[in-house]
Parts: C-alpha cells; sequence; structure tokens
C-alpha cells in the first residue's frame, strides 16, 4: 500500500468527497483508512447501570483507498504516487510535482 499514517489525503468520492485530513490508521488487510475528520458515524451507546446515562458517539469509519488520493506538498492538489532511489533508499515522491513525501 502506497499511503502512510500521517499522509494527508483528499477525498475523491463517495458522500465525502472533497473533504481532506491526515490518516490516524491504516489497515493493510483490508486496504481501508481511516481519515481524521471524515466520514463521521453515530454510535449509541445504552446504560450498562440504573445510574448511567445513555449517549451517542461520533467516531470515524474506514474508506477504501481508492477513494483517497494524497495531496501533493508543493501545490496541495491531488497526485499520484511514485518511487524514487535517492542516496540508495527508496523514497516516495509526487508525480504532479517531483517532491519527495516524507
Amino acid at each position: 500500500m502506497k499511503l502512510k499514517k500521517g499522509d494527508n489525503v483528499i477525498v475523491i468520492a463517495g458522500k465525502n468527497k472533497g473533504q481532506t485530513g491526515k490518516i490516524s490508521v491504516v489497515h493493510t488487510a483490508t486496504s481501508r483508512v481511516i481519515v481524521d475528520g471524515v466520514n463521521k458515524t453515530k454510535r449509541h451507546i445504552k446504560p450498562r447501570s440504573s445510574n448511567e446515562k445513555g449517549s451517542t458517539i461520533e467516531k470515524e469509519s474506514p474508506i477504501h483507498v481508492s477513494n483517497v488520493m494524497i495531496l501533493d506538498p508543493k501545490g496541495n492538489k491531488p497526485t499520484r504516487i511514485g518511487k524514487k532511489t535517492v542516496d540508495g533508499k527508496n523514497v516516495r515522491i509526487a508525480k504532479k510535482s517531483g517532491q519527495e513525501l516524507k
């Protein structure tokens, strides 16, 4: 998988199209990522005891990798990812600008 934790991405398909955020979790087995502040779902919590209250929490749901693209560090636009060898190490680069991705 070419995406890593901490990458800034934009959603390119689905109900959250156009939203941007940072990747917080990468699930390589299912090819899904969780992006901060994107694809939020509500979950209802049932009270466990009589003195406890029920509540509703919002959390981010996973998005398939094909529905997100990394943002170019130079132009802040979506770009593809390439690989390049620099000083004997493989480095990810942005195809649009040619800059290294961290």
